[in-house]
């Protein structure tokens, strides 16, 4: 089991949590996702780790970006 946190800049409402979230839990891998809008934090949840490259697209095709520190 892995767990990985990710920042997202840009979600304003509720739907946006939902979008992220759809299609990050579509990349391979990931069994659980979690997304909390207020502090733009993004948990996902894997039975091994998962490459960020594709953490990071699933986000920009929800219409979002990852902030990278």
């Amino acid at each position: 089991m892995s767990t990985a946190t990710y920042t997202v800049k840009g979600m304003t409402c509720g739907h946006c949590v939902s979008s992220v979230k759809e299609e990050v839990g579509e990349v391979p891998g990931v069994t659980a996702v979690e997304v909390d809008l207020a502090s733009g934090s993004l948990t996902i949840q894997s039975d091994a780790p998962v490459d960020a490259s594709r953490i990071e697209a699933a986000v920009a095709e929800a219409g979002y970006e990852v902030v990278t520190p």
